[in-house]
């Protein structure tokens, strides 16, 4: 893969307005290592998953493991952010060694040590970010800091290995909705997001009305395969051309109460079904206008509703207008630390470092993204 040594790096100044300010930098760093590969080690603790994983080059997984607080926080219905911070506690040790171990390196191996250090809950990032700071400093390894939600746009290189920007990207994570433009490795355009809840909390909060379990998002996605979708529920894109989930969210809730209170039996399916079909349609919609505008030929899924069967279904289609599908693996649709390591290999070669001062950001957003008026 590798037939050469190249370092190269090119700084481009292209054009200055009429007050002589930088109106574009673009900034490459090419690294091609004659048997040198480049290993890093990626740690995520955003939420209930403690992960850690090794990824090569960026691309190809050596290791990756994820532990699940999944049954522990199903006794409540959702996640306890304290008892997340207490498990991420006791596991992540354990989890990084493991990773290590099945990956077949060791530390020394290491080229850095990547851990999101945003977005999520704050007392689950701080585990991560910590242990991850007195690991790289005992090692003398380099630290990256890896904005979670860009971590998950990554996900889609561990599954194809061709993939390279520009693409639209479908960003559908539990606390993220967006339609992005993929302009680089290292730069993104946000066309439109969510103005309140994200469709993967809307997934979570619709099957706690309906009774099911958590995570909802695989409860609802299985009940719906046995309903009709027969509610017509209203579209969850705005005027302004974002998403809002939170009126499709009572939508649901009044018309289980409304039935109730008449003494009326509401088939479940029928429901979780025509949820289903207006919480993605939307999405749909959206991002086909995106393509359309762009004449974009790659779209691409990220984050844990993307691994729901009426997304991909609809998705599919535009493979029939000639758009290539990236759809990553079910296994890395939800939190991993290899989307993460995969990320950080990126901000590498980008000499994209952090330093002990590093610290947890819960409310970071994607670069590019502008707050809502």
């Amino acid at each position: 893969m590798y037939n050469g040594v190249v370092f190269c790096r090119i700084v481009i100044f292209v054009g200055r307005d009429s007050d002589k300010k930088l109106t574009k930098t673009v900034r490459w760093r090419i690294i091609l290592k004659m048997n040198k590969e480049i290993y890093i080690l990626g740690i995520e603790s955003s939420c209930d998953e403690t992960a850690a994983a090794v990824v090569k080059n960026g691309r190809e997984i050596l290791s990756d493991v994820v532990l699940s607080q999944i049954d522990i926080h199903r006794l409540y219905g959702g996640v306890v952010p304290e008892i997340a911070s207490r498990n991420h506690v006791e596991a992540v040790d354990k989890v990084v060694k493991k990773a290590l171990k099945d990956a077949g390196v060791s530390l020394s191996d290491i080229d850095a040590v990547a851990v999101t250090y945003g977005a999520g809950l704050v007392g689950a990032l701080l585990v991560g970010v910590s242990y991850a700071k007195g690991l790289a400093q005992s090692a003398n390894k380099k630290l990256i800091a890896v904005n979670h939600i860009e971590g998950h746009i990554c996900a889609n290189y561990l599954t194809y290995d061709d993939l390279t920007p520009p693409y639209v990207c479908l960003l559908t994570s539990g606390g993220h909705t967006a339609v992005v433009n993929v302009v680089s490795y290292d730069e993104y355009d946000v066309v439109c997001s969510t103005v309140d809840d994200a469709v993967g909390e809307a997934f979570d909060k619709v099957a706690r009305v309906l009774g099911l379990p958590y995570p909802g998002g695989p409860q609802i996605d299985a009940l719906s395969q046995n309903g009709d979708p027969c509610f017509k529920f209203h579209s969850v894109v705005t005027s302004n051309g974002n998403f809002s989930y939170s009126g499709l969210k009572t939508a649901v809730i009044n018309l289980l109460h409304n039935a109730e209170q008449r003494g009326e039996q509401i088939n479940k399916a029928d429901v979780a079904a025509s949820f289903t079909v207006a919480a993605i349609d939307g999405l749909i919609d959206r991002l086909s206008r995106e393509i359309d505008r762009n004449n974009a030929k790659t779209v691409a899924v990220a984050g844990g509703v993307g691994a729901n069967s009426y997304l991909r279904r609809r998705l599919k289609e535009f493979e029939n207008r000639g758009i290539r599908v990236c759809l990553p693996k079910l296994s890395l649709c939800g939190d991993n630390a290899a989307m993460i390591a995969s990320r950080g290999y990126y901000m590498y070669l980008n000499d994209d470092f952090a330093d002990l001062s590093l610290n947890a950001c819960p409310t970071l957003k994607l670069r590019g993204e502008k707050p809502h008026r």
